[in-house]
């Protein structure tokens, strides 16, 4: 008996008024206002503050050397979401192949939804063409990526060969 449990009657007229009033229950039977508005909440809000509070004390970020703008870094190197981009720069010989190459990035992202479209199926290994490219353009761009961060003459081969 314990896994049968009582369901409202929506013919009651006490019920009905409720509901219409906006005085819904959830799930679990408890209205929202005041259990979670009133209880639950300010504990989380409080709690991610204690969180991010005590993070800054138990772990400061540094203050780095002051800026000088007279004295450029041998090795600037972008944001890391930007390595790809940033390598294909200093591998491509003619800069203009460089900007149409780095132009083609958000164009093919833009094709991606048109292709993904063709095939009905959502299964990734019935959609063969749109799974290998998928791992093609993702291997792609972790290669450029790490070679970001290595010397110009080892970016290319990783300095594996």
């Amino acid at each position: 008996m314990t896994g049968i449990k009582k369901k409202p009657d929506l013919s009651d007229p006490k019920l009905r008024a409720k509901l219409a009033q906006g005085m819904g229950h959830n799930y679990y039977g408890e209205p929202a206002w005041p259990n979670d508005l009133l209880y639950i909440f300010p504990v989380v809000i409080l709690g991610t503050i204690a969180l991010c509070v005590g993070l800054a004390v138990l772990d400061p970020a540094m203050v780095g050397e002051p800026a000088n703008p007279f004295a450029t870094p041998q090795e600037i190197l972008p944001e890391w979401y930007l390595y790809p981009t940033f390598q294909i720069f200093r591998v491509v010989p003619n800069k203009l192949l460089g900007i149409v190459l780095n132009a083609s990035i958000p164009l093919g992202l833009i094709v991606i939804p048109f292709i993904e479209n063709v095939n009905k199926f959502q299964n990734p290994f019935r959609r063969p063409v749109a799974t290998v490219v998928f791992l093609v353009g993702t291997l792609v761009t972790l290669w450029l990526g790490i070679g970001a961060t290595l010397p110009i003459d080892k970016s290319l081969t990783l300095g594996l060969f």
